[in-house]
């Protein structure tokens, strides 16, 4: 999007698309997926950790959202984006401290969950969680701009998220989680995925190597078709293998949405003033796909 066409654009608009209210729902599906896992192993639950492990995780992802437009700003690749909060409040170090205010808030939610508990082991998944979100965007490191933040998505909002919400009410392991952390960790990803394909020129001309300038466009399609089709593939081994009650096929009433998602992309991969909004097409199929994981869980018997 160029600034002129962002300027056409009521400011607040611009200001619910900064905000992105969909992406929220990374934060409460790896949370909600893990403790139904935990549900359905244990047939009971904590509301308390649940509930605060939700807000915790909101509040973190509030700071993950704005450190990363506050990141950007400093390398200039949001240099067109007016919806980033940096952008729209003219406050750089503002946005700063109100990211690390989010991240205080969260982190302070999951350090009570551990004294509740009396065990440092969610606290400490948890925080180096946040220590791989900031190498995303972060200096020095800024490793998104070498390509790894779909890595680093997958490994913080699949294994660790889902470790962190499952141990938070067991205090145990499990197989079938990690392997349910694994779909989330993909379909998760997907979502960082696709925002690369409407910006390839603002990523170049930046110095950042995203894997859809790595691999240009139409391989990204096929890549983002196969990495799709893995969310139901491994759903389906890990109800053949007996990890996930029969009930978590329910997800496949999502297929739908991923077909929508393929073949959009398919078409309009090098068009970047068309394929910008795939990447909303990704949090509703997460999201969506997500939500029946849960509820596939919740009706295990």
């Amino acid at each position: 999007m160029t600034t002129f066409e962002s300027i056409a654009k009521p400011k607040s608009q611009l200001w619910l698309a900064a905000i992105k209210p969909p992406m929220y729902t990374v934060a409460i599906i790896p949370i909600s997926v893990g403790s139904a896992v935990a549900y359905a192993q244990d047939r009971s639950i904590d509301l308390n950790i649940l509930g605060t492990f939700l807000l915790s995780a909101i509040a973190i992802i509030a700071w993950l959202n704005i450190s990363n437009d506050v990141f950007d700003s400093d390398t200039g690749i949001d240099i067109n984006k007016a919806e980033s909060v940096v952008n729209l409040t003219g406050n750089r170090n503002l946005m700063f401290w109100l990211a690390n205010l989010f991240l205080s808030i969260g982190i302070a939610g999951i350090a009570t969950i551990a004294w509740w508990q009396q065990d440092l082991t969610v606290i400490a998944i948890v925080a180096l969680s946040c220590l791989l979100g900031y190498t995303y965007q972060g200096p020095p490191f800024r490793l998104g701009y070498q390509g790894l933040g779909e890595v680093i998505c997958t490994i913080c909002f699949g294994p660790l998220a889902l470790s962190a919400a499952y141990y938070s009410q067991t205090q145990s392991w499990s197989i079938a989680n990690l392997t349910a952390s694994i779909i989330i960790g993909i379909s998760t990803s997907l979502i960082l995925f696709c925002s690369h394909f409407h910006q390839v020129k603002d990523d170049l001309a930046a110095g950042k190597l995203s894997p859809i300038v790595r691999m240009g466009t139409s391989m990204g399609a096929k890549v983002l078709t196969w990495g799709t089709a893995s969310i139901y593939i491994l759903t389906t081994l890990g109800v053949i293998s007996k990890l996930f009650p029969v009930a978590t096929l329910l997800i496949f009433l999502s297929l739908p949405l991923a077909i929508k998602l393929t073949q959009f992309v398919t078409e309009y991969h090098d068009r970047p003033e068309r394929v910008r909004t795939c990447k909303y097409l990704a949090v509703r199929l997460h999201f969506v796909s997500g939500l029946l994981l849960v509820l596939g869980f919740y009706l295990a018997r």
